[in-house]
């Protein structure tokens, strides 16, 4: 049997692959591969910017001195509002991929950044209205949906057992962009300069990403708008489920993105630019680690690593509890930066196994071949970008929980014993639903392939 070859055709709406297998290795070794690391090479600059557009806000209120006007409460809150918007608009972004092609989505997504940041760059001074604020802190929650397309178009590129490493590259390449515009934002600090550098520098750089996209990714005619695999997931338990341990991960990496510099501010009286010293170590490390979790995951089974994660988690936001309570800045911050290290790690690991849940669902249903890959493929696309935004809307939770908890005590302690209980029932979920075997007593309810279904998601 002659294995497919890639045929890249140019039509009405840029360049499409009319044909594509990467299960067939033939096909892979030949042709697949080097297509598909050169779309997620383009994808990841893309996605990459797209976070640091998102997360621009995080950066912006360290330059928003008492001459803003604004509150710490204020400034929590207009974080909040671009991690909701960056939420809600992973959803439709999961589906564009399919209605216009994951090249042509790119292009998109990308040209959209202009938008706010052109925007903040008019208004970011002081004697601006708080409400004025708000909206392009809004406006920049388009950055957050370029991860939900780029995760989607990126699955549908490798092979099953490429996945977790393809997948935790992708996010992980894309997550970057936290630390480095907060990277960016110390330099403008430590220069003196003003935030309409920062915006200054991000606009070429949009414009670029949208080019190279344009110039050097691909369109999968495969991939169609399935409305049947979306209603499909959203039905799915697994679904909601995997959402869940999502906002326990991602929902964390980017709510400590948006909320540290601002917690150091705010706790511990640091200044903008001693805060900006070691806000961006955590995300920095956290991204470069979510690769290693899809690596782990691959090789031991993404829900052994996130289970035991989630101790890990645990275990760092008790050290932080105390670290507040004791008012010991040094632990504090060390803590932190091993919570979001953890983050990433589990990142990884936790979307490496949406595609294995669904594939092992498509053994259970009698599935093999291209079919049972065909139907993984389905439902792990339509899946990823509702546990996207569920986990992120993990972030405003967090950053709301910080804005009350500093209300309420003046520390962002009660925030963390928060946290603390929820890694503790994550770590129960993944437990009872991936790794605990049937029991002998439960047999007699248990039919055999719903037992071999619950022993294989040990493995995904």
């Amino acid at each position: 049997m002659t294995a497919p070859s890639s045929s890249i055709t140019t039509r009405k709406g840029g360049r499409w692959i009319e044909q594509w297998d990467p299960e067939d290795e033939t096909f892979w070794k030949e042709t697949g591969e080097k297509v598909a690391h050169r779309n997620l090479f383009f994808s990841v600059l893309s996605e990459h910017i797209g976070f640091s557009i998102w997360t621009l806000w995080s950066v912006m209120v360290l330059f928003m001195g008492p001459e803003y006007g604004l509150t710490p409460a204020d400034k929590f809150f207009i974080i909040s509002m671009a991690t909701l918007v960056g939420a809600i608009v992973r959803v439709p972004y999961t589906f564009a991929v399919a209605r216009f092609g994951g090249r042509n989505w790119t292009i998109i997504a990308a040209s959209m950044l202009l938008v706010p940041t052109i925007a903040a760059f008019v208004v970011m001074e002081p004697g601006t209205s708080f409400g004025t604020f708000l909206v392009c802190a809004m406006l920049a929650g388009v950055g957050g949906g370029n991860f939900a397309s780029s995760m989607t178009n990126i699955n549908s590129f490798f092979p099953l057992r490429k996945k977790g490493w393809a997948l935790g590259l992708n996010a992980g390449g894309g997550n970057i962009g936290v630390p480095v515009v907060q990277l960016i934002g110390l330099a403008v600090i430590g220069a003196n300069g003003g935030p309409r550098l920062l915006l200054g520098i991000y606009i070429p750089l949009i414009v670029i990403a949208a080019v190279l996209g344009a110039l050097y990714m691909d369109n999968i005619t495969s991939v169609k708008n399935d409305t049947g695999a979306a209603r499909e997931a959203v039905k799915d338990p697994h679904t909601w489920i995997m959402s869940f341990l999502y906002i326990g991960t991602f929902g964390s990496f980017i709510g400590y993105s948006f909320a540290f510099g601002l917690v150091l501010q705010t706790q511990f009286g640091r200044t903008p630019l001693e805060s900006a010293y070691v806000t961006f170590i955590g995300p920095l490390l956290g991204s470069l680690i979510r690769p290693v979790g899809g690596w782990l995951a691959d090789k031991y089974g993404g829900a052994r690593i996130t289970l035991w994660n989630f101790v890990g988690m645990g275990a760092a936001t008790a050290v932080i509890v105390v670290a507040s309570m004791e008012k010991s800045l040094a632990l504090f911050t060390t803590a932190f930066i091993v919570l979001f290290v953890l983050s990433g790690l589990g990142n990884g690991s936790t979307y490496k196994m949406i595609p294995g849940i669904f594939q092992t669902k498509a053994a259970a249903k009698g599935l093999t071949g291209e079919e049972a890959a065909s139907y993984g493929r389905r439902l792990s696309g339509a899946s990823m970008g509702l546990i996207g935004a569920v986990g992120a809307v993990g972030g405003l939770g967090i950053n709301l929980a910080f804005r009350q908890s500093f209300l309420s005590v003046g520390s962002g302690t009660g925030a963390f014993l928060a946290f603390l209980a929820f890694y503790a029932a994550c770590f129960a979920v993944t437990w009872a639903v991936y790794l605990r075997r049937p029991a002998a007593s439960e047999s007699a309810a248990t039919t055999e392939s719903e037992a071999k279904t619950q022993l294989s998601y040990a493995e995904v």
